[in-house]
């Protein structure tokens, strides 16, 4: 690779800073002898996913410029909305919780409502509407057990429903919702969060009321736990690295980026055996007698993507849903630009 090329397409780690770290307008374009166009932006540009279960994916976005992976991390936690318990009804609270506080930790349980079945609710609505609104009962009454061990000092033995979890919540109804969704579809999405903690004679009467919104609004209504990114590492050796120093120089990275092999006259040599985990921590400069044995960088316009989603859709139908959030924007952009 020419340095012109290098300079273009890679950051390259140094001791003390990062060199090449300007970008183009464009990814892929240049103003001393290249431009911009569509048919070669199709050509360069991938999505390869790696990882993927219900609530992660990790994928690889290939020949795209860094604002349009900041552009999808920013929608996916503050725009793309999601189901969350907004309006707090306090019949009976005797417990330690302050309502306040009940309320705040009652808004922050991931529900798994399909917020793309559900409309916004119109301002100034306090009673909800069954295409805007889940509704909920939490009731329980901590007792003493009267079966309980005479010896026993354990509360689980003691008490009766003195921890309250999210599956003490009761899912009712609004007009036809009975018809349209199922119980296992609206609730939480783990059943065993603690809520509170309670003693005989202490007692919960609440009604819930969840609402569909966007992060930017509250982090209760962001749908993943989180969403980030990072450039593709790249780690070249520079000369063979042999006995000692081999694995002096594998103890320098992560786990799995620096392999050893034996040769048959039994010489250990390290080599490089995926440099995708490494985390850039620049040990090697540490050790005057490896400093140049590697040349680190990261490849400018292929970013490793992640997604956690907290359990209502999966973290590719999130992506989905931060690609049309961009395609509106940009729709928007233009349309303003026309009237201009």
């Amino acid at each position: 690779m020419d340095v012109i090329e290098e300079g273009r397409s890679r950051l390259i780690l140094k001791e003390n800073g990062v060199l090449n770290a300007e970008e183009s307008d464009y990814p892929g374009s240049y103003t001393i002898d290249d431009i911009w166009s569509h048919e070669k932006f199709k050509k360069v540009f991938m999505v390869k996913i790696v990882k993927y279960n219900e609530t992660e994916m990790e994928f690889d976005l290939i020949g795209i410029h860094a604002a349009i992976a900041n552009a999808f991390r920013r929608l996916l936690i503050s725009e793309v909305p999601s189901m969350a318990i907004e309006k707090v009804f306090v019949y009976i609270n005797t417990s330690l919780l302050q309502d306040e506080v009940l309320a705040h930790r009652l808004g922050l349980i991931p529900l798994k409502a399909d917020p793309r079945l559900f409309e916004y609710r119109q301002p100034g609505d306090t009673d909800g509407t069954e295409q805007d609104t889940l509704e909920f009962q939490l009731k329980v009454k901590c007792t003493w057990n009267p079966n309980a061990p005479k010896d026993s000092t354990s509360p689980d033995d003691l008490y009766k429903d003195h921890k309250i979890y999210t599956k003490h919540m009761k899912w009712l109804p609004i007009g036809g919702q009975g018809d349209i969704y199922k119980k296992r579809d609206v609730g939480p999405v783990h059943d065993d969060i603690l809520i509170s903690k309670m003693r005989p004679g202490h007692e919960l009467e609440l009604n819930l009321h969840a609402v569909k919104g966007i992060g930017k609004d509250h982090a209760k209504f962001s749908p993943v736990a989180t969403a980030f990114y990072r450039l593709l590492p790249e780690i070249i050796l520079t000369r063979d690295v042999e006995g000692e120093e081999a694995e002096r120089l594998q103890k320098c990275f992560s786990p799995g980026v620096i392999g050893i092999e034996e040769s048959e006259y039994g010489i250990k040599r390290a080599k490089v055996l995926d440099a995708r985990y490494d985390t850039c921590s620049r040990n090697v400069y540490r050790y005057e007698d490896l400093r140049d044995a590697v040349k680190m960088g990261r490849i400018k316009n292929h970013f490793i993507f992640t997604i956690e989603s907290v359990g209502a859709l999966p973290p590719d139908v999130l992506f989905i849903e931060a690609v049309k959030l961009l395609k509106i924007k940009c729709r928007t952009f233009l349309d303003e630009l026309n009237h201009v």
